[in-house]
């Protein structure tokens, strides 16, 4: 049973969390990074399309390593390396790019703007007076 957790920004910078359980998480398996789904499994309409994500125990996924595998890769730059010095290399731990049961964080880019939702009044001075007239 699949458990993920969405993470989606859209156009503007405005990002939001989702958590997709058992049959709703199935359509996002066996795809890899880059790959486009559709939004209606989070109620958007619009596409989302897979840019990065981590597993269980906060590993994080990589483009260029192919499958769902762990693997220790020598890293210069990039994904999962900050504050390399020049021409330092590190061995680092990395998932690959292709989204499995033991994904827990996936990081989406939405194609269009959050719809906006109204915003909910509150009661002020002026309008309980009018209600007791």
């Amino acid at each position: 049973m699949a458990n993920f957790k969405l993470t989606i920004s859209d156009i503007k910078g405005k990002s939001m969390s989702k958590e997709l359980k058992d049959s709703d998480a199935n359509p996002l398996l066996g795809l890899e990074l880059g790959h486009e789904a559709d939004g209606a499994i989070v109620g958007l309409g619009g596409k989302l399309k897979l840019t990065g994500g981590s597993d269980k125990s906060g590993v994080p996924m990589r483009n260029d390593i192919h499958g769902s595998a762990r693997k220790y890769i020598l890293l210069t730059k990039g994904v999962g390396l900050q504050r390399a010095q020049t021409g330092q290399r590190v061995r680092k731990l990395m998932r690959g790019n292709t989204i499995s049961e033991e994904i827990y964080q996936i990081n989406c880019k939405f194609d269009g703007e959050f719809p906006v939702e109204a915003p909910v009044e509150e009661p002020t001075e002026e309008t309980t007076e009018e209600k007791k007239e």
